[in-house]
């Protein structure tokens, strides 16, 4: 039992480190699309989503750890840092290998967070969708359990899951508006010039009401008696 105890261990880890990673990018979801906004609150969510992202990383590490102590497979320190160098599955292993560097890269900016740009940190943060890729074609491709019919079913149950919450993050991230309008340059309710602002005494802007329409502007006495009389002659 001693000889097949790394790669039960091995086996068990993985499996909780991809629930624990998918549970993170499913919580993640949950919070930046305001879709239990009203029945829990966020700073909770985010807890959560921290722990589950750490957790998920704890197990990965145990997981390559029990990888290199199984005595049947042989997995050496090359092996599990270079894509491509084991032996056994190369290609399965290199998807696994991928997920490691894009799980430490998300999770040591999430420490970071507070000393790096916050542009920086959510194009690197956005590497969680492809790991999450990378770990279940790693997963369904490399792991024993991986072609199970219960694991598939779940695999897919749970990507149609992240897939749905990510159009609905899609679907509710507001429009910028648009920029090089403001208020003081847009144009009057009745039309014509904006009102002119002349400096005062008293330090602000005198603003001056806007000249009147000649259109609109009321008639004199005696353009009233000219029209009077123009009207008796017809």
């Amino acid at each position: 039992m001693s000889g097949t105890l790394p790669w039960y261990v091995a086996r068990a880890s993985g499996l909780v480190a991809w629930a624990l990673l998918a549970g993170a990018v499913v919580w993640g979801l949950l919070m930046t699309s305001k879709v239990m906004r009203r029945r829990v609150k966020n700073s909770w969510l985010l807890d959560l989503h921290r722990w589950l992202g750490g957790l998920a990383l704890v197990f990965t590490a145990v997981h390559v750890l029990a990888i290199m102590g199984d005595t049947y497979v042989h997995f050496g320190l090359a092996s599990v840092l270079i894509p491509l160098a084991a032996h056994w599955h190369p290609l399965a292993v290199a998807w696994g290998v991928a997920s490691l560097y894009l799980l430490a890269a998300v999770e040591l900016t999430s420490l970071l967070r507070r000393r790096l740009n916050t542009k920086l940190w959510r194009r690197v943060h956005m590497l969680s969708f492809p790991l999450f890729v990378t770990s279940t074609i790693h997963g369904l491709s490399a792991g024993t359990d991986g072609r199970r019919p219960m694991a598939i079913i779940t695999a897919v149950l749970v990507t149609a899951g992240v897939g749905a919450l990510v159009a609905v993050r899609i679907r509710r991230t507001p429009e910028r508006p648009a920029a090089g309008r403001s208020a003081a340059g847009a144009t009057p309710p009745g039309g014509g010039r904006p009102p002119a602002a002349l400096p005062s005494t008293s330090g602000r802007r005198a603003v001056l009401p806007p000249p009147p329409d000649p259109a609109r502007a009321p008639r004199s006495a005696r353009e009233d008696v000219l029209a009077g009389a123009a009207g008796a002659r017809r």
